[in-house]
Order: structure tokens, then sequence, then C-alpha cells
């Protein structure tokens, strides 16, 4: 959803490689095998956080989910009964249970504060978590959307539209576009655009022509919104997104993390975007040390999905987002000595190369690789006899890379500045490949314009028989790099 983003855990499909989707919406392939639904609230909204929600025991957030229910249950024969809490304020279990949450909140996909991932939603299914719906309680959610907030009913009609299985929509006037677009005008009246509405009944079916509306009779009345205030910019840290030059990059559990400063992007499997706005580093990845303004490189171990921090002399091993017991540790465990025998200060890049399984840490223009199978009783890693080796051995790609990462079908990726190479997988009779914009093609910044200068005498371009000659980019690289890395 074009500021922050929902975040979707459930992913259907092959969708690996660096893409967009080409139809419009798009099915989980999952649905709930009845049309009777029941839903609850086991927390509300903090009213420090989101005050405008606060007082009347939550009826205005039941009025506003009510509502966002609706929007479905008019497009599709469905119903929607919403399940009270017993005498002891206990929440009712019912199909999709909503949830306002920090952090880690037990589901495996912790929320990242203020600005990130606004919700997630489970697709329907026999687990437990099915239809589970879950916002973001560091968002300051609001009725309607005013400067600085988060419009409750829009992000809700969304993570309905998942929790009944339906994934992100590339047309623009959809409600599942993955990206938060703002508030969608007046809540009483509000109608699915047609591509939603398809969508629903083409898991659902057709509403029988009926009066629709299958939810809670007797729709609370919503007060009177208060007058907008001036917006604020949608986009407030492009540049700082869009520049490059980042410090880090990490393909972790299938999503790509761009670490710049004490803040990161995320990129999930589709290409999309998760929010414009970056998540700090210390609300999500817990245990670095506080003040943490950079890291060096990161990536996830094979042999057992640890994720690994390289920040400076040192190094963390994280259990999903929480870091080890122990740790940090010396980068010394690692074994690495440059050619003239001195030790590695520090880690610049760091992945495991698909092609052969094995990691690759470089520093200061060598590299060394480790097989991190086998391991000494103390626990050390050593690389492996014949490293380091140059960095020159990388034909074709920048000598002093910012990050690497395996991507895609197992393809590398070199990232420097705002510029990225791809050396397909297998090692030898390696493609043509250029280099691309990191910022266009994962950060949904836009293409620089293309203006017209001035023909250069000694570089024209001249007629042969019909066809013309051009001078090939100087950004045209082929990539023959020897099985032996």
């Amino acid at each position: 959803m074009s500021t922050p983003r929902c975040s979707l855990p459930d992913i259907i499909g092959n969708e690996d490689r660096l893409r967009r989707r080409r139809k419009r919406y798009a099915l989980s392939g999952l649905k709930w095998h009845k049309t009777d639904l029941t839903w609850s609230v086991h927390s509300y909204p903090s009213p420090s956080r989101s005050p405008g929600l606060s007082g009347d025991s939550g009826r205005l957030v039941d009025s506003l989910l009510t509502r966002a229910f609706k929007a479905w249950s008019d497009a599709a024969p469905l119903n929607f009964r919403q399940l009270q809490s017993d005498r002891e304020g206990v929440a009712t279990e019912g199909d999709i249970r909503v949830t306002f949450a920090r952090m880690l909140h037990d589901d495996g996909y912790p929320f990242d504060g203020q600005g990130g991932t606004l919700a997630h939603a489970f697709f329907p299914g026999r687990d437990v978590v099915a239809g589970d719906t879950h916002f973001d309680d560091d968002e300051i959610w609001s009725y309607r959307g005013d400067s600085g907030s988060t419009d409750l009913f829009t992000v809700a009609v969304h993570e309905f539209g998942h929790a009944l299985g339906l994934s992100h929509s590339s047309s623009d006037p959809s409600i599942m576009r993955p990206y938060y677009q703002g508030a969608v005008g007046d809540v009483a009246n509000f109608q699915l655009a047609m591509d939603d509405k398809l969508a629903i009944q083409q898991i659902y079916g057709v509403s029988d022509g009926g009066p629709p509306g299958g939810v809670d009779p007797d729709l609370p009345r919503l007060p009177r919104p208060s007058p907008p205030r001036p917006t604020r910019p949608s986009d407030p840290l492009f540049k700082e997104r869009c520049e490059g030059g980042f410090d880090a990059v990490a393909n972790i559990r299938g999503e790509v993390f761009f670490f710049k400063g004490n803040r990161f992007w995320r990129t999930k499997r589709d290409g999309s975007l998760v929010s414009l706005n970056p998540a700090l580093i210390r609300n999500f990845w817990i245990g670095l040390p506080p003040g943490t303004n950079k890291v060096d490189a990161v990536y996830e171990r094979k042999s057992d999905s640890s994720i690994i921090f390289f920040i400076g002399p040192q190094y963390w091993v994280f259990r999903d987002t929480i870091a080890q017991s122990g740790y940090p540790r010396p980068l010394s465990d690692w074994g690495m000595k440059t050619k003239s025998g001195g030790a590695v200060e520090r880690v610049d890049a760091a992945f495991v190369w698909s092609h052969n399984g094995k990691t690759y840490l470089f520093s200061d223009g060598e590299f060394w690789r480790f097989d991190e199978s086998p391991k000494d009783q103390k626990g050390t890693m050593q690389p492996e006899q014949g490293y380091p080796r140059n960095n020159s051995l990388w034909g074709g790609v920048p000598p002093h890379m910012d990050d690497i990462i395996s991507w895609g079908e197992g393809d590398a990726y070199f990232f420097k500045d705002n510029l990225y190479w791809v050396l397909k997988k297998g090692g030898l009779n390696q493609e043509v490949v250029m280099s691309k914009s990191i910022a266009v093609d994962w950060l949904r910044c836009p293409a620089p314009p293309v203006t017209s200068t001035p023909r250069i005498p000694k570089e024209c371009s001249c007629d042969l028989k019909g066809s013309s000659s051009f001078l090939r980019s100087s950004w045209l690289l082929l990539i023959s790099t020897v099985l032996i890395i």
C-alpha cells in the first residue's frame, strides 16, 4: 500500500524473480469454505498513539472494521458477524481475529515501528493463524487519515481482502494495491473498484440479487470527521532512498534488505518495495548495540538460516530477528589474514554464492571463501586454502563493491553506489551484462529524464547501408569468471 506498505506473510506461488505482475488482480488460491464468517477484536489501538480512535470502548474502531467487511460483502455472498467479548472482557476467537500489536507479536512477522509495514494478514486455511489480521500499533491510526496519521478503514479493507484470499493487484483504482494511497474518502458510501469486485466474485461467486451488505445490522453512526489538515510530504526520504550508496545489501528469507545509516528498506520476492519509508534497524534487529548507525555487511548462512551481521571488528549471529547469546564475537574468529599477513579489521561485503554454496567475505580489495559446514571444536571458522585472492578475479564488476547477493535463479548481484551488475549462475561462459539502476529497479525511484545533448563530432553516428552504427555503452561488460573462484 504510496508510502508505508502492507506486509503479506503468506507468499503464494513462484515469485522469486525481480519482476512486476502483469495481470491486475491476483488470487492466493486459498479461500474460506463457508460464507458465514465471524470476527473478533483482541486488542485496540493504543490511546496514546491513536487518540482519535480512543474512547467509547472501541466502538469507533468496531464501526470502521464493520464497514470494511461490508465493502466485501456488498460485492460477494459473504456474511460477517462480530463476536463480542465475554463477561471477563476476553475476546472470543472467531474466524478472523483482529489485533493491534507492536514489534514482535508471536507470529514470526515482527512489525518495524512507525512508517514501515502498516499491517499484515494471513490467507484463509486450516492453520490456527488463518485469517488473522494484525495492525502495527506504533502507527498513528485515525478515522479519515488526517495529517501524520494512517486511515484505519482504508488499510482494514485491504487487509481483509487478504484474509479472504486476495493477493495484491496492479490496478490503479484497486484497494489491493500494495501501497497505502491515503484515505478513500466517504467511508459510509465506499464501494470496491471493479477490479476488486471481480476478484472476490471469482472466489466466492456473485451475490444472488438480494439486498447487499452481509454484516451486522444497524451500523453505528460514524462521527463527523475533523477538518483536514495540511498533509505531510508523501515521500520525505526520497533523496536518501534514491541516491544510492548503501552500506550493505542482503538477501534474507527471500527478501532483499538495503541498509543505509541506521535504517533499512525491504524489497519482497515479487520485486515490490515494502515501504517508501525505511524502518529503523534497532526496531527490527533486536540485540545490536544501542546507537548502531552503520552495518558493514549482512548475509543469511546457508547451513542453519542464521543471519550474520558484521560491524567493524565484530560480528553477531541472529536467529530470525533476535541476536543469539554470546555475541558480539571478534572478527578474528573467522581466521582471515591479508596477503601481507595483517589482521582483517572489517568486512566490506558478504554473500553465499548459489553457484557452489560457498560463503565469500570481502575486505579491502581481497576476498576469502568458506565452507561453513565443518567447524573446529571451538566453533571458529577458517577460510579455505589459497585465500585471500584479489577482487579483480570477479571480472567486469567494481573491485570495491558495496555488497553482493545471490538472487532470482541463483545469479550473483553486485552493488556499487547506485548501480548493480548481474553475474549469471554457472561460473563459465557468462552472458553479457550491463549495469542497471538500483533506484529504478529495486526502490521505486523514477528513471532520470532523457535529455538531448549536442552531438559531439568525434562520436557521431554514421549511416551504413541504411542502418546506424552507434558507440557501445562503456557499461557493457563481459563477465568471464573462472570456476576456481
